[in-house]
């Protein structure tokens, strides 16, 4: 009778909480690699709109796996490691912006490289909607200049919710576990951005009128 041959499981078998946990048991590298490479496209995105610099975000990306590196024995068994790591990546964010005597002001020349952009209508779904993905409704969206400035202007604070809820798809207590903020406070920000942006939506589709 012959056995049938188990094929050994690999880094995409795993979970990013199983893949930290071997690590931290077993010093696996070439886990750590595929964890790195799982988040590569994701976590940078985030990093380069957060700091809207690319050399920094790539800096920014490899301090932030080291980090997780040099921390994975703090990692709880039981905790989510997607917003694990985005409270780190953020933390390493602000550090590197500090050291480089910089802040981050958002312009419409560094959020027009983006293929992205937020129709106001949106925002307002993720008030008024419950905890769903925001990514459903991506499809939904319009492109113009008036909200990629408008984001831009926003308080750092705010950009960070709406980075987080809209662009990276986190649930409200995702975001609030990243910004390490209460979910009360990650709404009422994000409540206050989509108030802005409407104001400057009114204030944009009146000048058209006029003119």
């Amino acid at each position: 009778m012959h056995e049938t041959p188990v094929t050994p499981m690999t880094g995409k078998d795993y979970s990013d909480e199983q893949i930290l946990s071997l690590y931290k048991k077993e010093g696996d590298r070439e886990l750590f690699a595929h964890l790195v490479r799982r988040y590569e496209r994701e976590l940078y995105s985030y990093l380069r709109r957060y700091v809207g610099n690319a050399e920094m975000a790539e800096d920014v990306f490899q301090s932030t796996f080291l980090q997780v590196h040099l921390k994975c024995e703090q990692f709880d068994e039981g905790r989510r490691f997607r917003p694990w790591l985005y409270t780190i990546a953020t933390n390493q964010a602000i550090d590197a912006q500090r050291r480089n005597k910089r802040h981050r002001i958002a312009s419409l020349d560094r959020m027009a490289k983006s293929d992205d952009a937020v129709d106001i209508g949106t925002l307002v779904n993720l008030l008024e909607g419950s905890e769903g993905d925001p990514l459903d409704h991506v499809a939904q969206l319009e492109r113009g200049q008036w909200v990629q400035q408008a984001i831009g202007e926003l308080s750092e604070q705010m950009r960070s919710v709406i980075n987080l809820i809209y662009y990276q798809g986190m649930k409200y207590r995702e975001a609030a576990d990243v910004l390490e903020i209460p979910v009360g406070t990650v709404k009422s920000r994000l409540h206050a951005a989509v108030m802005k942006l409407h104001e400057v939506w009114q204030r944009t589709h009146q000048e058209e009128n006029e003119s």
